[in-house]
């Protein structure tokens, strides 16, 4: 087997279906040929007996992936937006497969591992950090709410974690995503050549149920994982669940400002500075994820939210500010958490008339 899509290249490695996310100079951002080449070789894998496991990685020593393609989609939702519609729903689509995979699906996320980087791993049976890891759903920075299933994983991180990860879209380094649930192992990066090889090596040779494989690979892994480095966000939960239990952003700000603790500030200048209709809608969103029965429920609510997003000013203009213009400034509509209203909110979850997701 040696299929190979420009940006995605598939091939059989021992006993391990080998995924590389290929387009390095854009850090492996995703695209909608991407996605479908994915979901078609996952597919076309699932029946293939050659195939004890899956292994995704990236090109490059930059990072897995740092999300779906916004440039595109930027220059998409000024025409309408009708093919970056058709992206979240064949992505989301993709991330569902991977949670329910039948087959040992092993993530390595080395590097910057953000957006649908996220979705594309955190959701596999084995997911792999090292020193090089910066993991992060940081949406709000460009006008939209977390989602590639996200907000799930967001939602139930230990204690308030997730909800300050997504509302300052702060990033996570190795120890923070073991912490909060986005991944299971650390490997250092040094040892991920040695790790793919034996992973090869040993499901091609590992007795042909799916309990074997999945025990030979974990086997492997946990031969080449070390303790991972400390998780700076476990010291820092004390004011991170007390501030951002409020129920609303406005007093989850006003508690981070008053906290007397110098990084808490830093926090609330970063919910401050991101899209305030955006940041309210992720609070909702995470509430909700919470109470959701699973994660093909939370996707539904999350394509729900992007598309109001995509009908939207602020994605658009955030992804000017950040990406196009990179000038940093954005000019948020409407500008103030206190102008953003429960409806306008609401809008962002309601059922979308003939045009849902329908994965629950």
């Amino acid at each position: 087997m040696n299929a190979e899509v420009a940006e995605v290249q598939a091939f059989l490695d021992g006993g391990v279906g080998r995924l590389v996310l290929n387009r390095p100079r854009a850090l492996n951002s995703l695209t909608h040929v991407m996605v479908t080449a994915l979901r078609a070789t996952l597919d076309g894998w699932a029946a293939d007996d050659r195939i004890r496991a899956v292994v995704l990685t990236g090109a490059g020593e930059r990072g897995l992936c740092a999300g779906g393609d916004i440039r595109a989609m930027h220059d998409d939702a000024k025409a309408g937006g009708a093919g970056t519609r058709a992206f979240f729903r064949d992505e989301y689509r993709l991330n569902a497969l991977i949670a329910r995979y039948p087959k040992p699906y092993v993530a390595v996320m080395d590097g910057i591992t953000m957006g649908g980087g996220v979705g594309v791993s955190a959701h596999g049976a084995v997911r792999i950090v090292t020193e090089r890891s910066t993991v992060a759903m940081p949406e709000t920075r460009i006008g939209i709410a977390p989602d590639v299933g996200g907000s799930r994983l967001l939602a139930h991180a230990p204690g308030e974690l997730g909800t300050h990860l997504g509302l300052s879209a702060a990033s996570m380094g190795p120890g923070d995503a073991l912490l909060c649930g986005f991944a299971d192992h650390f490997v250092p990066s040094r040892r991920i050549p040695d790790l793919l090889d034996a992973l090869g090596r040993s499901t091609a040779t590992a007795p042909d149920t799916t309990t074997a494989v999945a025990s030979a690979v974990a086997a492997v892994v946990a031969a080449h994982a070390e303790p991972a480095p400390p998780a700076a966000l476990a010291a820092q939960r004390p004011w991170i669940d007390a501030c951002y239990a409020a129920d609303t952003v406005e007093e989850i700000v006003d508690r981070l400002l008053n906290s007397g603790v110098p990084e808490a500030k830093e926090a609330a200048e970063a919910v401050l500075a991101n899209s305030p209709t955006a940041v309210k809608t992720t609070l909702a969103a995470l509430r909700r994820a919470r109470t959701l029965p699973s994660l093909e429920a939370v996707l539904d609510q999350e394509y729900r939210i992007s598309c109001a997003a995509l009908e939207g000013h602020d994605m658009v203009e955030g992804v000017r500010a950040q990406v196009i213009d990179k000038d940093r400034n954005p000019r948020w509509k409407p500008g103030t958490l206190a102008e953003v209203t429960e409806a306008d909110v609401a809008r962002f979850l309601a059922p979308r008339e003939g045009d849902e997701l329908g994965l629950a």
